[in-house]
C-alpha cells in the first residue's frame, strides 16, 4: 500500500488557515500527488477552532486523518496545538505559532489561558518548530502574511521543490498582495 502522509492544521477563525490550507493542496498538487482535504469550520467567525485536514500521496481514499495518524500538526494557535498533539502520530513533528487567541472563557475571566504552552509542545514532540508568526509578517509588511510565514516554516518539512510553493502563491494570492506573501514565505523558510 502506497504512503499517504497527513498534516493537520489547526487554530482559530480569521487566521487564514482555510486559505493555507488550499495553499498547500494546491502545492501538493503541483508535485503531482492525489490530495483530499477536509475543513472543519466550527465558529470560525467567532474566533472559534478551525483545523482542517491534508492528506497526500500516490492514492488518497479518505480526506478524514485517521486519530494517532497525524505526521505534522501545523498550528497557527498555541492552545489549539497543543490540544491536537493527540493526533499526531510517534515521531510526528510540529510547526506552531507563537501567537495566542484568548477563548471567550478566557477573556471573560472564567478560565486562565494555560501556561507554559510553548515548552510543553517542545517538551512533547522532539521535532518542533515555533515561529514568531506575527513579527515575521510584519517583517515582510503585513501582519495577515502570518500564513504564509507559517507555509514557509512547514515547506522545511516536507520534500517539495520550492519553485512549487511560489507557483501556488502566485495563483492563490491576489496580485496586489504578492510581493509581501512571497517575502513571508521566504523569513519563515528561513526559520
Amino acid at each position: 500500500m502506497a504512503s499517504v502522509t497527513n498534516v493537520l492544521l489547526a487554530g482559530v477563525g480569521g487566521q487564514g488557515i482555510l486559505l493555507a490550507s488550499e495553499v498547500l493542496s494546491e502545492v501538493l498538487m503541483l508535485a503531482g500527488y492525489d490530495v483530499k482535504k477536509n475543513e472543519i469550520h466550527g465558529m470560525s467567525q467567532r474566533g472559534g477552532s478551525v483545523t482542517s485536514h491534508v492528506r497526500f500521496g500516490e492514492k488518497v481514499n479518505s480526506p478524514i486523518i485517521p486519530e494517532g495518524e497525524a505526521d505534522i500538526l501545523f498550528g497557527f494557535e498555541l492552545l489549539e496545538t497543543y490540544r491536537y498533539l493527540p493526533l499526531l502520530k510517534a515521531h510526528g513533528k510540529v510547526v506552531v505559532n507563537r501567537h495566542r487567541i484568548m477563548p471567550p472563557s478566557v477573556a471573560t475571566g472564567m478560565e486562565r489561558y494555560p501556561e507554559q504552552l510553548e515548552e510543553l509542545i517542545i517538551s512533547a514532540v522532539d521535532e518542533s518548530l515555533v515561529v514568531d508568526g506575527l513579527e515575521l509578517a510584519m517583517s515582510a509588511g503585513n501582519p495577515r502574511t502570518v500564513n504564509t510565514v507559517l507555509l514557509g516554516a512547514l515547506s522545511n518539512m516536507l520534500d517539495i521543490d520550492e519553485n512549487l510553493w511560489q507557483q501556488a502563491l502566485t495563483k492563490m494570492v491576489p496580485s496586489k498582495f504578492l510581493a509581501e506573501n512571497l517575502k513571508a514565505f521566504e523569513l519563515g523558510r528561513a526559520q
